[in-house]
């Protein structure tokens, strides 16, 4: 019995199935891979292309482009990718920029309007204001201040000048300019009191002329003293009239101006009958008118505009309504004088 070759050790290998090719060494499977790519690569434009040519898409997404989606399919671009500029960058910016355009434009109209407004506004209160403290009013003050020797005698005093319901019982008024005075500085123009309690804003210069009324029988001095104080002055001289009430006081009476040949010829310190001061605050004049008998006579016991104007006064001032002779036609050149520089305030008639 022959011994069995093989026991206790591995048989031969069993032959390959192809002799003279040597099997490939066992290796582990391979990992998937890549789709392959196309053979030939897609053409791109030339210059010679049009763009009327589409050219083909790629199957990766252009590195440049990684920021949007993928197009739709067939090249044409889909809703999930924005259209680009040619910066490479969307389109909505025009759509953006035009939205903020036009919302700058509302809100750079707004702040114009708003602006103008406040602007107005500011400049306009401060020419309105009141008082010393505001640009406007010290405009207006310095201007007022210049009148004297820029504005035409007949503008200043004109040669008539209406005055509806400034009579008695609100009946209409008209003056007529008979006597303009040379004007001149302050120097005998006022009693010593009257001067003195004056002298504190100074005399830049005296302006007066005289008019008579429709019937010739009254007769009134209208006077305007431009003086050389600031604002600050001008309110302490109103204070002190006011709390003083000097302009009621007979012995602070201005004087009269007559002209020789002029129903005012007569009109002289015994003849004054009633009288009106204003001491401006917003221009650097005090204003005043003093009325009388165009015939002449004395007049024992002359009364102030304001007294003689009340209702039941009985004086002979107040029943020849010399009380809103003068005050009627102080006013109207208080305010006549607050026009032409533009400050607003000034007595109701």
């Amino acid at each position: 019995m022959s011994a069995n070759p093989g026991a206790g050790q591995r048989g031969p290998a069993t032959p390959p199935a192809n002799p003279g090719v040597t099997p490939p060494a066992p290796t582990t499977p391979p990992a998937p891979s890549a789709p392959p790519r196309p053979v030939h690569r897609p053409r791109t434009e030339t210059p010679a292309e049009t763009t009327t040519r589409l050219r083909p898409v790629p199957a990766e997404p252009d590195p440049a482009l990684s920021w949007s989606a993928p197009m739709a399919p067939g090249g044409v671009p889909g809703g999930g990718r924005p259209a680009t500029s040619t910066f490479g960058r969307p389109d909505t910016h025009s759509r953006l920029f035009a939205r903020r355009t036009r919302a700058q434009v509302v809100a750079a109209a707004m702040c114009l309007v708003l602006g103008t407004g406040l602007i107005g506004g500011a400049v306009t209160g401060a020419w309105l204001a009141d008082g010393p403290e505001g640009p406007g009013t010290r405009h207006a003050f310095a201007v007022a201040g210049d009148l004297w020797h820029e504005v035409p005698v007949d503008q200043l005093f004109p040669p008539t000048v209406q005055g509806r319901g400034a009579g008695p019982g609100e009946a209409d008024r008209v003056w007529t300019r008979i006597a303009v005075a040379p004007d001149s500085g302050c120097e005998g123009a006022f009693d010593a009191l009257l001067g003195r309690a004056l002298a504190p804003v100074g005399c830049e210069r005296l302006l007066r002329a005289t008019y008579t009324d429709a019937t010739q029988s009254h007769v009134t001095t209208v006077g305007l003293l431009f003086t050389e104080a600031d604002a600050a002055g001008m309110e302490a001289l109103a204070r002190r009239f006011d709390q003083e009430r000097l302009d009621r006081r007979s012995d602070l009476m201005p004087l009269p101006y007559g002209a020789k040949g002029t129903a005012s010829e007569g009109f002289g310190p015994e003849q004054r009958a009633s009288w009106a001061i204003s001491v401006l605050t917003d221009a650097p004049v005090v204003v005043y008118a003093v009325s009388g008998w165009a015939d002449g006579r004395a007049v024992d016991e002359p009364q102030p505009a304001e007294d003689a104007m009340r209702s039941g006064a009985t004086t002979a001032p107040a029943q020849a309504g010399l009380g809103h002779e003068a005050r009627g036609l102080a006013d109207r050149f208080e305010r006549a004088l607050r026009q032409r520089v533009g400050t607003p305030t000034e007595r109701p008639s």
